[in-house]
């Protein structure tokens, strides 16, 4: 793992991973690398977490998905945020912006 690098926190990965296709459909590598872009380098999802969660989330009906031509011209297959998805980013991005608040205040506290 790169120094800059760091593990990812329960719960995290559903809300990255909703994150990253809130723009628009990608494969498996290009959300892997959308999250590492968007944090910086601080997470790198590996495909053994990854392509588990995608699938989840797609039975879960946050996600549908499609075969396509990846940039590569290999067979990939493309996900993309449903409406219950938005719905459920939404819904993720309040519940970690009340977490990290808690925490900042948590770490801020004074102690006797």
């Amino acid at each position: 793992m790169a120094r800059n690098q760091t593990n990812l926190l329960q719960g995290t990965l559903d809300l990255l991973v909703l994150k990253a296709l809130a723009l628009e459909e990608m494969h498996g590598l290009g959300v892997s690398r959308r999250i590492e872009q968007i944090t910086k380098g601080t997470f790198h999802v590996r495909p053994g977490s990854l392509f588990p969660a995608l699938h989840r989330m797609e039975e879960a009906g946050w996600l549908a998905s499609s075969w396509g031509e990846s940039e590569n011209n290999r067979r990939a297959k493309y996900y993309r945020l449903t409406t219950k998805g938005r719905r459920q980013l939404e819904i993720e991005a309040d519940l970690w912006s009340r977490i990290s608040l808690a925490m900042a205040s948590a770490l801020q506290a004074t102690t006797r």
